[in-house]
């Protein structure tokens, strides 16, 4: 099934019916009934998208969403792929599926999402699998991948799952992390790991280490070998040939205390001369 935004909100638009499991197990007619909040007052969903095809456990959907909220709202199952950008609260409360983006993404991706995969070509927000405010755990498991840069807040209180970010990040990544794993892949500004208890940060490029976190060691451990080997099959690259570098461990935030842990690659000199 194809959704096509017809129509701009003027204010945002919650739609947490865009979702296969709501969609699925209804007739076309019904699903161009289905309600949505444009501001306060609701309205039909066919006052905004164009709605065509089968319902099913496939939904595409097309158009500058960026005013449209809670797309894939609590899913369980299918895939939802959006042709262009798109507002807050993707795929929060997630636990399966897939959801695809092709533009970039507001806050909130992924929000205390526990199963699934997100993957955002452009840039996202802030609070990337975070717990909304009040909560006490954000991210319960699941992978979001995002191309681009992100916010502020990313992960905060996850504890488990992957967030891999190809850009650059804001500050206060991994903050309050109680487990899973975030992947920088341009580094973060400041406050990386603050008020860890656990989990693990990976950056691949320099950041600033808080004092609070101590040097361990430099090596490649035996499962950022094998958390490669998984970033791989989603077209992500995680190094880690010996001959190309290593990284050094930090372990930390000390005051809380905890037992977090931050990696830093670095390259070996013979890497960075052919570089250079």
């Amino acid at each position: 099934m194809t959704l096509t935004l017809q129509q701009q909100p003027t204010v945002p638009l919650e739609a947490e019916v865009l979702s296969p499991d709501v969609i699925a197990p209804l007739g076309l007619d019904a699903v161009r009934a289905l309600p949505v909040f444009h501001g306060k007052r609701q309205r039909r969903l066919d006052e905004f998208f164009s709605v065509v095809g089968s319902p099913g456990d496939d939904l595409e959907i097309e158009g500058d969403l960026r005013k449209v909220k809670w797309i894939g709202r609590g899913m369980t199952r299918g895939r939802v792929a959006v042709r262009g950008d798109v507002g807050m609260h993707l795929g929060a409360y997630m636990k399966g599926g897939s959801i695809e983006v092709t533009g970039s993404a507001s806050d909130w991706v992924g929000g205390e999402m526990s199963g699934g995969t997100i993957r955002i070509s452009g840039n996202a927000g802030g609070q990337i699998g975070a717990a909304y405010r009040g909560s006490s755990t954000g991210m319960a498991d699941g992978t979001i991948v995002v191309g681009g840069s992100a916010g502020l807040e990313v992960g905060m209180r996850m504890k488990r799952g992957i967030i891999v970010i190809g850009g650059p990040v804001r500050d206060f990544a991994g903050l309050q992390m109680k487990g899973g794993t975030i992947v920088l892949g341009a580094g973060a500004e400041l406050r990386t790991g603050a008020w860890m208890m656990r989990g693990t940060i990976v950056s691949l490029k320099p950041i600033p280490i808080m004092p609070t976190f101590a040097y361990a060691s430099t090596y490649t451990p035996t499962f950022l070998r094998i958390l490669a080997r998984h970033l791989a099959t989603l077209g992500v690259t995680l190094p880690t040939d010996d001959a190309k570098g290593s990284y050094h461990r930090y372990n930390g935030d000390s005051s809380v205390p905890g037992k977090g842990e931050l990696f830093v690659w670095s390259a070996s000199a013979e890497a960075s001369a052919r570089q250079g």
